[in-house]
């Protein structure tokens, strides 16, 4: 990351953006992360000035716009505008969104050599503290992710699943829920990891067909293994929650949150997710 430089940004109803660099709210009606979806993105927490965990979250979009086949873009360019951002910015949410640019016909992105750079800076959810302390109830969610294998772990910008999904804990009064898979197997939450803890050994989803696989994810299963405990990574149906005895949702922002229950099952103590907790570094 080259030498930190204030950017100046579009503000527009409590959100900060930059596009390509230029303080404004606006895209080209052409662009194909409008028309299709056509991009990725991460998200990710700003604390005392700084981006945190950004060569993580560097990795993630690079290794995503390799799989996406996005044209090449200046890494050292985007990370110059995402510390300028973060710059004078106690706590906040970063969201970095890149497309495929605008061009090409229909389907076809190949004519596209400028990726669109969008950033935004938000203020972080003030319940998320809280959250990490008392834990949430679950719902599981009726309606499922379909299988994607070609997607699998990404975040990119086809969220509709999402949409839908948070729209229907909206309507059930649920903060979070369990996703399962069209094949009836866990995934994830709506919009965070998924750990449960039987014995000695804890579990996560299997996303090999799909989910995102998130940075606080892979952050937590590098602590278990640097304390020795067994992970295992499964294709579970639902049932293996209600032999759990302990289950927490996990993305960078709410961290480590635990999960007082889920329906009419309800989790004791939270006691390897607070040694979690305890050992959570924030790295800037």
């Amino acid at each position: 990351m080259g030498p930190i430089r204030q950017y100046r940004a579009f503000f527009i109803g409590g959100i900060l953006l930059l596009i390509n660099g230029i303080p404004t709210d606006s895209v080209s009606a052409m662009d194909r992360g409008l028309a299709y979806g056509d991009g990725h993105f991460t998200t990710l927490l700003v604390k005392d000035g700084h981006p945190v965990w950004w060569p993580a979250h560097l990795a993630r979009l690079q290794q995503a716009s390799a799989r996406l086949g996005l044209a090449e873009l200046d890494w050292q360019q985007l990370g110059d505008e995402v510390a300028g951002m973060a710059r004078d910015q106690t706590l906040a949410v970063m969201k970095v969104m890149l497309t495929r640019g605008s061009g090409g016909r229909g389907y076809d992105g190949t004519a596209c050599h400028a990726p669109t750079r969008i950033l935004s800076l938000a203020a972080y959810p003030a319940h998320y503290p809280a959250w990490q302390q008392t834990g949430i109830p679950l719902l599981v969610c009726q309606q499922r992710l379909g299988d994607a294998p070609m997607l699998a772990g990404l975040k990119t910008l086809n969220r509709l699943e999402q949409v839908l999904l948070k729209s229907e804990l909206a309507a059930r009064s649920g903060v979070e829920g369990i996703v399962l898979n069209s094949r009836g197997f866990l995934v994830e939450g709506v919009s965070a990891n998924l750990f449960w803890r039987r014995g000695r050994t804890v579990f996560t989803p299997d996303l090999t067909h799909c989910g995102i696989d998130g940075i606080m994810r892979r952050h937590v299963m590098a602590m278990l293994k640097q304390m020795s405990i067994e992970l295992r990574v499964v294709e579970a149906p639902l049932e293996s929650l209600w032999q759990a005895e302990e289950v927490w949702l996990t993305n960078t922002l709410m961290g480590i949150v635990p999960v007082t229950g889920i329906g009419e099952t309800q989790y004791a103590s939270p006691v390897l997710i607070r040694r979690l907790q305890e050992r959570l570094v924030i790295e800037v």
